[in-house]
């Protein structure tokens, strides 16, 4: 059996494809659908977003950035949508890429996993770059709550790829080598399938032997960043069932009516549930 937050996450999939809809509520985005770029607009975007995805996806993926950025009031919303979505049984995946060393982490781990947590999660997307086995006090966390984490290793942007691809002191290559860790840490795991997964965008190298890390892949790039489904279904052609597309802005623009955004993620979900099935 896969590990207690893969196995949600594959029943989620299972219920509804493997889509994430990300919830990124940019000025832009606001303004698109008539809203002010304030925090009554980010309560009312939050509102709209919850009944869109009722009714069309098992995940979201809020991007805490669109929500700090409205201070106390914004990260207030940003609570409410985290507290209601899971209240309905959506799986929250928490795209904040926290990662520090130390009890700064440990500091940050509490804030997302754990009785009391204020965001508390299913999942937190992490930045690695200050080592991986410095986010121990993360994996403590999220391993004692029943939560995931996923690790930024290929992200969708170019400019990570000169950082990404540098070639460690081994040999292999950042990205490679952190893949190798995670797999690592994942058989540790009583389950098939770990806790731990990593944030791979469409394309990544040919040679990695992904199923080797033994955890899901976060797909972000969907859509408005260019990467097709066909994208993703040639990247994880060894193993389409651990992949999560996510998807944003393109689904977004069909707001502010949450019927159409809902329709609009569900047709993608499903056929991301068709190309990728095991």
């Amino acid at each position: 059996m896969p590990d207690a937050f893969a196995a949600r996450v594959l029943a989620a999939r299972r219920a509804r494809g493997p889509l994430v809809l990300g919830l990124d509520p940019s000025a832009a985005l606001l303004a698109s659908w008539g809203l002010a770029d304030d925090a009554a607009g980010l309560e009312a975007f939050v509102d709209v977003a919850l009944a869109a995805a009722a009714d069309s996806v098992g995940l979201i993926k809020p991007q805490s950035a669109f929500y700090e950025r409205h201070g106390w009031r914004g990260m207030q919303a940003l609570e409410r949508l985290v507290r209601e979505a899971r209240a309905t049984g959506l799986l929250v995946i928490l795209d904040a890429k926290r990662g520090d060393i130390g009890t700064t982490n440990a500091a940050y781990a509490q804030t997302y996993f754990g009785e009391g947590a204020p965001l508390a999660c299913d999942a937190l997307t992490l930045s690695p770059y200050l080592g991986l086995g410095a986010m121990e006090p993360f994996f403590a966390a999220a391993g004692a709550a029943g939560g995931g984490l996923f690790v930024v290793v290929h992200s969708s942007n170019p400019e990570g790829r000169a950082l990404q691809q540098a070639m460690s002191a081994t040999g292999r290559s950042v990205a490679a080598s952190l893949l190798e860790e995670i797999g690592e840490h994942n058989a540790r795991s009583a389950g098939t399938l770990g806790p731990i997964g990593a944030v791979v965008a469409a394309g990544a190298p040919r040679e990695w032997d992904l199923p080797a890390m033994r955890g899901l892949f976060l797909v972000p790039g969907i859509g408005a960043q260019g990467a097709t489904p066909q994208d993703v279904v040639s990247t994880f052609s060894a193993c389409p069932g651990r992949a999560l597309p996510s998807a944003s802005r393109s689904l977004l623009a069909a707001g502010p009516d949450p019927g159409r955004i809902s329709a609009s993620a569900r047709e993608l979900s499903e056929r991301f549930g068709e190309l990728l099935a095991d």
